[in-house]
């Protein structure tokens, strides 16, 4: 199992970005988490086999069609404690 832990810079709040997140990760069997930071960028942290952890990583560097990605900064995250699941968490 692979961690990463990613940010994600660009108009990616108030567009639905986190929930397309949320689904592009559940559809991949990753578990984790998607936050607001109150820079105006989001954070990731998602748990899973390397292929999908890959897949959502291009995935996020696209965004949904509201989003707008200016700069994604992906790193290899220390193993956390199990998720459940795949959650959207309050802004932090």
């Amino acid at each position: 199992m692979a961690t990463q832990r990613i940010f994600v810079t660009g108009r990616v709040q108030g567009v639905g970005f986190r929930d397309w997140v949320v689904r592009t990760a559940q559809r991949s069997g990753l578990t984790g988490w998607v936050r607001n930071l109150r820079d105006g960028r989001v954070e990731i942290f998602a748990a899973g086999p390397e292929e999908p952890l890959q897949a959502l990583l291009d995935g996020v560097r696209e965004g949904p069609p509201l989003a707008r990605i200016d700069h994604v900064e992906a790193y290899p995250a220390d193993e956390e404690k199990a998720h459940k699941g795949f959650t959207k968490r309050f802004t932090a």
